[in-house]
């Protein structure tokens, strides 16, 4: 095996388990709708989920638990890559906002400190940042 196929396949582990952390917040109010259906499956074409991954991870014995990081920094990689899955196509939408709030609280954020970090997730994925974050951003 080479060293692509190590990279890829853990790729492919991590966005398996960035998944699942969405669907099961997706189905933690009960069923999952038809609008949070139709945005698990933007995810999963985005995150190149199989189907037979998909339907594990939307069964009732999903092996897949959300597990929130142990540090600050990976909650944010893990909230940076939503971010850039939500913003592959250059768009958010309500109900990936929603998500997205739940997401982060579930990482471990409090619903205040989600609120502010989404808010400046937006600002920056937008690409609605004023100059001085720009520079600030640039030279860091």
């Amino acid at each position: 095996m080479s060293f692509v196929d190590l990279y890829s396949s853990g790729e492919h582990r991590r966005n398996l388990a960035h998944f699942s952390s969405i669907a099961s917040l997706a189905a933690i109010d009960g069923e999952v709708n038809p609008k949070e259906k139709d945005l698990l499956d933007r995810f999963a074409r985005k995150l190149d989920i199989t189907d037979v991954e998909y339907a594990e991870v939307l069964s009732s014995n999903n092996k897949y638990p959300i597990n929130p990081p142990n540090t600050s920094e990976e909650r944010l990689e893990r909230l940076f890559d939503l971010f850039r899955i939500v913003y592959a196509d250059h768009e958010i939408e309500e109900e990936e906002m929603i998500l997205i709030n739940k997401y982060a609280i579930g990482l471990g954020y409090s619903s205040e400190a989600a609120s502010k970090l989404i808010k400046r997730s937006i600002q920056i994925f937008g690409g609605r940042l004023d100059f001085d974050d720009y520079v600030y951003l640039v030279k860091k």
